[in-house]
């Protein structure tokens, strides 16, 4: 079953319609059902609380007003990372050699700016 904090991509009539984050998974007072709350990750930003069985948060189908929908949890793509530069970012200086810097070491204070 998704879990909080999972992205889900929303289906309705099999067609892909919003990217939504499930902030909440509460018990609802009918045995077997849950109240998802979800930040629907669109512009501007919303969230909307959806009474679900839990097959349903795992991706079975339902109805909702006369429409078929479907949760999908997403999950991360292939470690395949294209790499790219921004069309407006500054150029770099390739007259000399620079290094690798480990964002995790820079997050931990290990890597002086020099």
């Amino acid at each position: 079953m998704a879990k909080i904090f999972d992205i889900v991509l929303i289906y309705s009539e099999e067609k892909p319609l919003s990217f939504a984050r499930i902030e909440e998974i509460t018990p609802d007072i009918k045995k077997d059902w849950f109240n998802v709350k979800l930040l629907i990750l669109q512009i501007p930003l919303h969230t909307a609380i959806w009474t679900l069985r839990g097959s349903y948060i795992d991706g079975a189908e339902f109805s909702m007003n006369g429409k078929k929908m479907r949760l999908e949890k997403v999950t991360e793509p292939e470690k395949n990372i294209a790499h790219g530069t921004a069309e407006n970012s500054p150029k770099k200086n390739t007259s000399k050699k620079g290094s690798v810097i480990s964002i995790f070491d820079h997050m931990a204070g290990k890597h002086s700016q020099t």
